[in-house]
Order: structure tokens, then C-alpha cells, then sequence
């Protein structure tokens, strides 16, 4: 569910905040919840739909009388533009905050590219995409995630050492000086882990997310909110040493899972067979091609071993695994053959493992989430009713 309400109860935020935790409701249901007056309540409704931050939904019938107006929080009159940049790809979309994609394109990008022509290219089709889904007069914020670190007070990235052009690039200031509107990032696990989150219908419960493409990273979401960190390195398992392995890790360690068991370290192992890219390791393991299909399960029971450890110290009720690499069944079997095998028996009971529902667009689902919960936020609406 929505992050609960703080601050002042009397507010047109709190009351907003509640209708998305608890929404759909009557004016009487959502009165007896927040306890104003009658005449309060009506007052702080007529500035909500003065907004257009809340919508009818239907009636409820009663056992006598005329049946009563339905209210929900109004998360589809507003637009979020979100992109997803990866090492490999950039896939941008135009959503309401419910997460209703109105238009998307995906582009395969190549290994280096720079930051000043994707940007361009993200900023170009995103005008385009708005244009040709008439959502521009709508547009009210932008949601971005790349690999690696966010510093989220600077709104630059700590890219990776695969992208070691994209460390420091002012990702928020360039969408914002263009769009005018608020700009939100996030690391692209955090944004996996969150996407499948809210496709759960944002349950009350923990979640871990694990992205394996051209690297690994893993997402927790804890009691509705991404957990990231003092530092924003929280998930960051690609970088877990497996003993007894010196293979050589672009973060200049040796031994890490990332080196052994991403999709980049599976595309090595099968070079000697002709493959060279990710979308070649799918096609061979989804033909059954024997070579493929075991380095791709070994790669996942890796994996899994390390997330063994996580699934302990969280105790998740739901892990979801995305990515490329990820959901491939192979993968998926190996991981959780790893987590069943070296996880605690309690943490076990009951956790869910599957790949992520959404498929390439779960990361898209996380950054509209993203964008939902800091625009309909209780202090960010008091600020917009009170400007």
C-alpha cells in the first residue's frame, strides 16, 4: 500500500494519503477515518477536486436510501514521463500514476555510449511520445534509473565502472531545465524491486528484487518504502566475494558474483560456442541447447547462494528476479535451488520466488510508483493546494 499518513490529520494530504491507502470510500467511510467535522470534511474535499487530486469511482449500495458517491485518490489525470537507462538500453514511456502505459519505446544501445546523445535521444522521444499520447498538458513529473549509486541530494549518478562515462552526469538538472517538472532517480534494482512491489498491489509485506542483465543488483523494499541505505549501496550482491574464485571483477576484485554468475560472465562462458551477446544467450537456452542451459543454471544457483544470506537477514515474503538473464527458467530454478539450499529454514517459510510478472517493464512500474509517492505525497500536496 501507499506510505501511511504523517503529519497533520486535518490536512488535504492526510486525507488524500488515506484515500490511497484505503480507497475507494465514502465521504461518510473516509469522515469516520480522519474524525473532522462534517463541514471541515466538505471543505477539504472541494480543495482535492478543485486539484483534480481525487476522482468518483462508482456507488455504494446501501440497504436503504440513495446509494453513496465513491472516492478514490485521482491517479490517472496525471502524467509521468520514466525511462530506464541500462549499459545496453534505454527504454522510455509515457504513464498515468497508476502505472497505464500510454507509449514506450525501447532502444538497444551500444556498449560506452555517452551520456550527452542517450540523454538527447531520451529527451527527443520523450517530447515525441507525450505529443503523440496528447498527455503533455498532463505531465507532472519525470522518473529515471541507471545502474550503479544514485546521489540522490546532487541528482547525479556513481555509475559503475562499465559506465564510466556516466559518473557525475547531472541527470536531474537535464530533464528538469528541458521538462519543467520534478525529477526523480533511482538506481535500476531499486527500481526493478519497487516495480514488483506494486504490481503485488503493494502489499504489507517485505520485498526483495534481484536484476540480473549485463550485471546483478538487488532492490528491498521494507513496509512500503525502498531501502537504500546510508550510502545507497544497500542490494549491492554483484559485489559479494564467492571463495574460491579469482575470476577477475570490473570493480577490480576478484572473486566477486558479478564476475562469475552475471549475464556478462554467462556470454563468456559460452564465447567459445559462437555467443556473443545476451539476447544470444536467450535464444540458445530457449532452443534447449544443453551448454547453455547449465552454465546459465549454475549461474543462477551462484546466485542464489548469496541471496541466501539476504532472504536470512530480511526475511522477505516475496523475491522477485528480473533482468534478461534473470527470468530464464534455468536461472530461476538454479536461484532458488541456491536459496532453498543455504537460506535459515525459518526465513524459508513461506517466501515467494518467481521471476518478475512484468517482465522488461517492471523497472518502468518502479519509477511511476516512484513518481506517485512523491506527487501525492501528504506535504507535497499541502504545498500545491496552499501555493
Amino acid at each position: 500500500m501507499p506510505p501511511r499518513a504523517v503529519g497533520p490529520p486535518t490536512s488535504a494530504g492526510h486525507i488524500l494519503a488515506v484515500l490511497r491507502a484505503e480507497g475507494p470510500l465514502t465521504r461518510q467511510e473516509l469522515q469516520d477515518r480522519v474524525g473532522l467535522s462534517r463541514p471541515t470534511m466538505v471543505e477539504r474535499l472541494e480543495v482535492l477536486q478543485r486539484f483534480q487530486l481525487i476522482r468518483q469511482t462508482g456507488l455504494r449500495a446501501s440497504g436503504g436510501g440513495r446509494p453513496a458517491q465513491m472516492l478514490a485518490a485521482n491517479d490517472v489525470g496525471r502524467t509521468a514521463l520514466v525511462a530506464d537507462i541500462g549499459q545496453r538500453h534505454a527504454t522510455i514511456a509515457v504513464t498515468d500514476l497508476r502505472g497505464t502505459v500510454f507509449g514506450q519505446v525501447h532502444r538497444p544501445l551500444p556498449g560506452g555510449h555517452l551520456p550527452g546523445e542517450t540523454l538527447s535521444y531520451l529527451l527527443t522521444t520523450g517530447r515525441e511520445l507525450l505529443r503523440r499520447t496528447e498527455r503533455g498538458d498532463s505531465l507532472c513529473a519525470v522518473g529515471l534509473s541507471v545502474p550503479g549509486q544514485i546521489d540522490h541530494a546532487g541528482g547525479t549518478t556513481i555509475a559503475p565502472r562499465t559506465m564510466p562515462e556516466w559518473s557525475g552526469v547531472a541527470l536531474r538538472e537535464r530533464f528538469a531545465d528541458a521538462l519543467s517538472v520534478p525529477v526523480f532517480l533511482e538506481n535500476d534494482a531499486n527500481a526493478l524491486a519497487f516495480g514488483a512491489y506494486c504490481d503485488l498491489g503493494r502489499p504489507d509485506a517485505a520485498l526483495v528484487g534481484v536484476k540480473v542483465g549485463t550485471g546483478i543488483g538487488a532492490g528491498l523494499v521494507i513496509s512500503g518504502r525502498t531501502h537504500r541505505g546510508e550510502t545507497a549501496s544497500a542490494g549491492e550482491i554483484g559485489h559479494i566475494r564467492i571463495e574460491g574464485h579469482e575470476q577477475r571483477c570490473d570493480c577490480g576484485r576478484r572473486g566477486c558474483v558479478s564476475a562469475i554468475a552475471s549475464g556478462q560472465a554467462v556470454i563468456r562462458q559460452l564465447r567459445p560456442t559462437g555467443v556473443r551477446t545476451a539476447e544470444g544467450v536467450v535464444r540458445r537456452v530457449r532452443s534447449g541447447d544443453a551448454e547453455a542451459v547449465r552454465v546459465t543454471a549454475a549461474a543462477g544457483r551462484l546466485v542464489g547462494t548469496v541471496l541466501a544470506t539476504v532472504v536470512t537477514i530480511v526475511n522477505p515474503r516475496y523475491l522477485r528476479v528480473g533482468g534478461a538473464i534473470g527470468v530464464l527458467p534455468p536461472f530461476l530454478d538454479g536461484l532458488h535451488e541456491g536459496v532453498l539450499a543455504n537460506a535459515h529454514t525459518s526465513a524459508l517459510e513461506g517466501v515467494s520466488v518467481e521471476a518478475c510478472r512484468l517482465g522488461v517493464n517492471t523497472t518502468l512500474a518502479g519509477l511511476t510508483g516512484l513518481v506517485a509517492d512523491e506527487m501525492l505525497a501528504p506535504a507535497a500536496v499541502d504545498a500545491l493546494v496552499h501555493a
